[in-house]
């Protein structure tokens, strides 16, 4: 027995003593390609980078303008949207996922950005949907920047005629997010009860309308300040955070889409139907832990605790396509969805947009416009 339990703990030991060599050296050997933007770019245009991580290390500087492939267009960008992901990897937290493949010491990937809306400045030769001059929406890493290259079989549509560039840059990620969470999660049918905890926000603003568009009757949850702006949404129904707990009320909904994870999952639960669905979004808003944070461990007590209970409950993260952004386009040019914007900067001024994300209070979108 004593042999066992010695080699238990020597096991034990050398396998601390690999994982702490495996983080010294992953942490210390981490680099990127920073010395890329060093020289003059033959063919120049503007873009944010940042080298490390820190809003202080966002810098706008001049980079060699991309080649669309075959299959590519080359987007001239004229607005783009911030997003709680772009400050999660800005800041690199919450730190596992540094471990999970983003750098441990440094950024890997010095571009930022995922939201876009441009015109079509050139296109690769087996490009057969979009031309010259056509404008479009959609979703590609380094969307802060004059100029993207995207697929044209993937994240990007034709924007709506009635929409600006703006409105369209805010959409994909947020409107995605909410549209895939209501449809595709929480199976949303018309009459069920859908509440939306966080319904100012950018997610919230879209599923509010969506899921209006869906026929649901739909509570959000809100701040004093916003509960005017999600009524005129079409939210059915307004609670105030700040003066009810709505896992305290009476009323049980079919559907709860979470953007704030501000409630435990049996307080949820309380005011879930029986057969009712939880959709956590992301891993909830942008002041989490910097380790593992809150919203991921909500995360992943939720998926856990599905597997016991008769409710479904979960977390999504969206994945960006062409199909949806297209379903979007067409409920705006319809008039059911109508993007929301609080604020919006050049973007010389991305750091102060990040900024102004970062306190959690936007109510919807933050747009940066690229001249």
């Amino acid at each position: 027995m004593k042999t066992i339990k010695r080699i238990l703990k020597w096991t034990v030991g050398l396998i601390l003593v690999v994982l702490i060599a495996w983080f010294e050296i992953t942490y210390w050997t981490s680099t990127n390609d920073c010395e890329r933007y060093a020289g003059v770019p033959a063919n120049p245009m503007k873009a944010v980078v940042y080298c490390d991580y820190g809003v202080p290390n966002l810098k706008l500087q001049e980079i060699e303008k991309p080649t669309p492939a075959d299959d590519q267009l080359l987007i001239k960008v004229r607005a783009a949207s911030v997003n709680p992901l772009d400050w999660h990897f800005i800041e690199g937290t919450p730190y596992i996922m540094r471990a999970m493949g983003v750098g441990m010491r440094k950024p890997k990937d010095t571009r930022l950005g995922v939201d876009f809306s441009g015109t079509v400045e050139a296109v690769g030769k087996n490009v057969t949907k979009f031309k010259l001059g056509d404008e479009v929406f959609g979703g590609r890493t380094g969307a802060f920047a004059e100029y993207v290259c995207v697929r044209e079989a993937r994240a990007v549509a034709s924007k709506p005629a009635s929409v600006t560039f703006e409105q369209a840059a805010s959409v994909p990620i947020a409107g995605i997010t909410a549209l895939q969470g209501l449809r595709d999660k929480g199976k949303v049918q018309p009459g069920q009860k859908v509440l939306i905890n966080g319904a100012s926000g950018g997610v919230g603003t879209f599923a509010v309308q969506i899921a209006k568009s869906y026929g649901a009757d739909v509570t959000g949850v809100c701040s004093t300040r916003n509960l005017d702006m999600v009524r005129s949404l079409g939210a059915d129904h307004v609670i105030d955070y700040t003066k009810e707990d709505f896992t305290k009320g009476d009323q049980h909904y079919d559907v709860i889409l979470d953007n704030v994870a501000n409630h435990s999952l049996s307080e949820c639960r309380r005011v879930l139907n029986p057969d009712g669905k939880y959709v956590l979004i992301g891993g909830g808003g942008v002041n989490e832990s910097r380790w593992l944070g809150p919203g991921l461990t909500h995360a992943l007590k939720a998926m856990l605790l599905s597997k016991f209970v008769s409710q479904k409950m979960g977390m999504m993260l969206a994945e960006l396509n062409h199909n949806d952004l297209a379903f979007l386009a067409d409920l705006m040019q319809s008039g059911k969805v109508t993007p929301v914007i609080d604020r919006t900067y050049k973007l010389s001024d991305l750091a102060d947009a990040i900024r102004y994300l970062e306190q959690g209070h936007a109510r919807g979108k933050v747009v940066v416009t690229v001249d």
